[in-house]
Formats: structure tokens, C-alpha cells, sequence
């Protein structure tokens, strides 16, 4: 695996315009960046820690998978996303090497980022993200 470093850590929140000022106002970080990813049914809010990123996501739709996991669990973090090169052959190795995939190529997230999962039965209990920015 060729991870070069932590991309973000995601938190489920149920509101994002309550949860924003924890972050701006306590902890002193500036959200950078507010956009919607429809296909995911999620709006997300981004801020920067150094180098790593926290990524809150708020549901746009009960059913959608943020939805269902703050039903289940409440808010809290999510997964953890760590981004790496060539994420299709990333992706092959890690199903050679037996790990579940929840996503077998990849998609689109937020920031333009190319991204997939790793199922959480396979990875230690943590959904895990696999993320390329292939615009650098």
C-alpha cells in the first residue's frame, strides 16, 4: 500500500451550520470549504489541521448512509480517509489481500477527489477511505 499521508478524518454531525462554530469558535480552525455531494446524500464542511483535514457531514437525506449511521450510532466520527497513488491498483491489491471492498472502482467524492471504501468487517471495525487527487 502506498499511503502518503492521513487526507481527512469525517464526523457525522446532524447539523452542520451547529456543528461549524465548535470548530471555528473553540478549537480556532476556519472552514475552508461547504459543498454537496448528491450522489452520497451528504453536504460536508472542511477544515484544515496542518496537513489533514476534518471533514463534518451532515445527511441530506435520512436514508442516505450518514443518515442511517447517525441513527444508529449518533454522531461521531466516521471514518478515517488516508489518501494514496494509484487507487485503482491500490484497490486491487487490497481485494487480493482479502479485504472487502465497499467500493470496487472508484467514485467521485467531495473536493474532486477520487474515492473508494474499504469495509469496516475487514479493516479493524474503521471505514476506511482510500482517496487520489489526481489534479495534482
Amino acid at each position: 500500500m502506498s499511503i502518503t499521508h492521513i487526507e481527512h478524518i469525517g464526523i457525522a454531525v446532524k447539523n452542520l451550520q451547529d456543528a461549524i462554530p465548535f470548530y471555528e469558535n473553540i478549537l480556532g480552525f476556519k472552514c475552508y470549504n461547504i459543498e454537496e455531494v448528491k450522489d452520497q446524500k451528504v453536504k460536508t464542511a472542511f477544515f484544515m489541521v496542518g496537513q489533514t483535514k476534518i471533514e463534518l457531514l451532515e445527511s441530506t437525506d435520512p436514508e442516505g448512509p450518514i443518515g442511517k449511521f447517525i441513527e444508529k450510532k449518533g454522531e461521531g466520527i466516521h471514518h478515517i480517509a488516508f489518501a494514496v497513488k494509484d487507487i485503482e491498483n491500490q484497490l486491487k491489491s487490497m481485494e487480493e489481500k482479502g479485504v472487502t471492498l465497499i467500493d470496487k472502482t472508484p467514485r467521485k467524492g467531495a473536493e474532486g477527489l477520487d474515492i473508494a471504501f474499504l469495509h469496516p468487517k475487514s479493516t479493524i471495525g474503521i471505514l476506511t477511505e482510500l482517496c487520489e487527487n489526481k489534479n495534482k
